[in-house]
């Protein structure tokens, strides 16, 4: 049985509305064999991921924070930043990484994710 691929056209949606639908299928819920504890092995591309639509009170109210467990070591960065700094595909596969489950299959599905600018 081969693996399903999945496309996903970005342009003029939401990055909820993507992420959510990615996640979803990355999980294998849209397949007929779902098992919550296999990994489907569903591979996801995203396309236009530049073109997503993103609100100019999302892009500064959205703060991305990372410490290092170092005092002094709280970083904080805006979405907006964020997507200067490292693109939308960064900011989509953080956000796609959100909505799957932290188990042993997490890994693996994030390698069948694949996001074109």
């Amino acid at each position: 049985m081969t693996t399903p691929h999945y496309t996903i056209n970005a342009a003029g949606k939401t990055i909820g509305r993507v992420s959510s639908e990615a996640a979803k299928m990355l999980m294998g819920k849209t397949t007929a064999t779902y098992t919550p504890n296999k990994a489907s092995g569903v591979k996801v591309t995203i396309e236009n991921a530049s073109k997503i639509r993103v609100t100019e009170k999302k892009r500064l109210q959205t703060i991305f924070t990372h410490y290092s467990q170092y005092p002094g070591g709280l970083k904080k960065e805006s979405l907006g930043a964020r997507i200067g700094r490292k693109g939308m595909s960064s900011a989509l596969r953080h956000a796609i990484e959100g909505m799957l489950p932290n188990n042993t299959l997490f890994v693996g599905r994030m390698k069948n994710l694949t996001i074109s600018e």
